[in-house]
């Protein structure tokens, strides 16, 4: 968990079962499988009327979001990760800065200093949009794959089990809440600095995966919407994208 600074593309496909069965098959003796399942949380925050949220669903050339992240519960005290990401025409960048979950109002707030260059990016996001808070939870199950040799800046992650919250957006509260995707299913993120290689591609073709557009947040976004009685997406929420063309949003 210690590099804090990444710049590459991430290409998102729903899988169902027999496709997960199907790649992670073609992976095994090309990648490393790193430590086994393990839970990641995500606190979002934005602003009362979800404005960073709203605006990433126009699907403007730049977007950015802030996120608290954890692997596995964390107790009181423990350090997470602050992250700020953003994505420029496909590609996606990411800062993260550790921190202690009880600095994170007071860094927010600009009432206490930046410590490094990260929590300065951070802390000129927050002034630029004020208010910010934790307004959704999403916490899922991972397995990860890793490159090597020639290949070592691939990367291959599955979700599983994903789900959100909207009430009680504390990352220490636990790994709970009301699922995002059909059960059985698993988000494949492909996430690689430069061309995908050649036998990956093929596999994907010859199982029949593509690319979809599928951010977990928007898509936790529009649950909270259709539990408020606001339903313009109440018919997406588990209809994936399944155009070949579209790339992760």
């Amino acid at each position: 968990m210690g590099k804090n600074i990444f710049e590459r593309y991430e290409i998102k496909y729903l899988l169902n079962s027999e496709q997960y069965s199907s790649i992670v098959a073609a992976l095994n003796g090309r990648l490393a499988e790193g430590e086994s399942c393990h839970t990641i949380m995500s606190e979002y925050y934005d602003t009362g009327d979800f404005s960073l949220i709203r605006r990433s669903m126009e699907k403007p050339p730049y977007k950015e979001k802030l996120r608290l992240r954890s692997y596995g519960v964390p107790e009181e005290g423990t350090e997470v990760y602050l992250e700020l990401k953003k994505k420029y025409r496909g590609v996606t960048y990411k800062r993260r800065a550790p921190i202690v979950q009880g600095e994170i109002a007071s860094l927010l707030s600009l009432k206490r200093k930046p410590r490094n260059q990260i929590e300065r990016e951070i802390s000129a996001f927050a002034a630029l949009h004020r208010g910010l808070e934790p307004r959704l939870l999403i916490c899922y199950e991972r397995v990860a794959f890793f490159g090597q040799g020639s290949e070592s800046d691939l990367r291959i992650t599955f979700d599983r089990d994903i789900r959100y919250r909207d009430y009680r957006l504390s990352l220490s509260q636990g790994a709970f809440g009301d699922r995002l995707i059909p059960s059985g299913s698993s988000l494949m993120e492909i996430k690689l600095s430069g061309a995908m290689p050649l036998w990956l591609a093929r596999a994907l073709d010859e199982n029949g995966i593509y690319p979809t557009s599928f951010s977990k947040c928007q898509r936790a976004y529009e649950a909270h919407l259709n539990k408020e009685g606001d339903a313009p997406f109440k018919n997406r929420l588990f209809a994936p994208n399944t155009d070949k063309e579209a790339l992760s949003a």
